[in-house]
């Protein structure tokens, strides 16, 4: 059986209002974040494509951008045996529609999105926290998370339950020797007389 191949010039031709990048390994659009939902729709039920599985959704946070964050979206096309990347920007004020209701495998990947970035999926039908606490407080792949979070978790023995602190640092800041281990070594090594020979050669 021969393997089918995205007609590229029909593919283009789709999504003409869409920044497309080709390249040997899988294909990359970029759309406005209100066409997500209609582009991977079509994606899926487009017989010319046939985009039918969910392999992937995260994000990326710019916090210096104006739309700060990258929402990508990987698909799987078992028929055509090509991949395509989809990327839209969005603000962090802003929503992005759901997409659910094409492809089901998205509903812990966009709970995940909210949990570690803060951003909100329209019409998701459970969107609550899936990888940190409840009480968590922030997004924690935000790159203006700190380091050592807000608070800290822990099990009292003393009340024997678990208690929720504010984070303390155990130690102050210490002014660390950046000097390498080996300068001011002044024992000769096994070999050194050697590359002194070469050297004087």
């Amino acid at each position: 059986m021969l393997e089918k191949k995205l007609n590229q010039k029909i593919f283009i031709e789709k999504f003409s209002n869409a920044n497309i990048i080709l390249n040997n390994r899988y294909f990359e659009i970029q759309v406005d974040q209100s066409e997500i939902f209609n582009t991977i729709k079509e994606l899926k039920e487009d017989s010319n494509f046939k985009f039918d599985q969910l392999i992937d959704l995260t994000a990326i946070d710019y916090p210096s951008r104006e739309k700060r964050f990258d929402v990508i979206y990987l698909l799987l096309s078992m028929t055509l045996n090509q991949r395509l990347l989809i990327k839209t920007s969005i603000d962090q004020s802003e929503s992005i529609e759901s997409i659910i209701p094409i492809h089901r495998a998205a509903d812990w990947y966009e709970r995940e999105c909210y949990d570690l970035f803060g951003i909100q999926f329209l019409n998701h039908p459970d969107l609550r926290r899936i990888m940190t606490d409840y009480n968590f407080e922030g997004h924690p792949l935000r790159k203006d998370f700190p380091l050592t979070g807000h608070t800290e978790v822990r099990y009292d023995d003393l009340e024997k339950k678990v208690v929720y602190e504010p984070v303390k640092l155990t130690q102050e800041y210490r002014n660390f020797d950046y000097m390498s281990p080996w300068e001011g070594f002044d024992n000769k090594l096994v070999g050194d007389e050697k590359s002194n020979k070469e050297d004087s050669d």
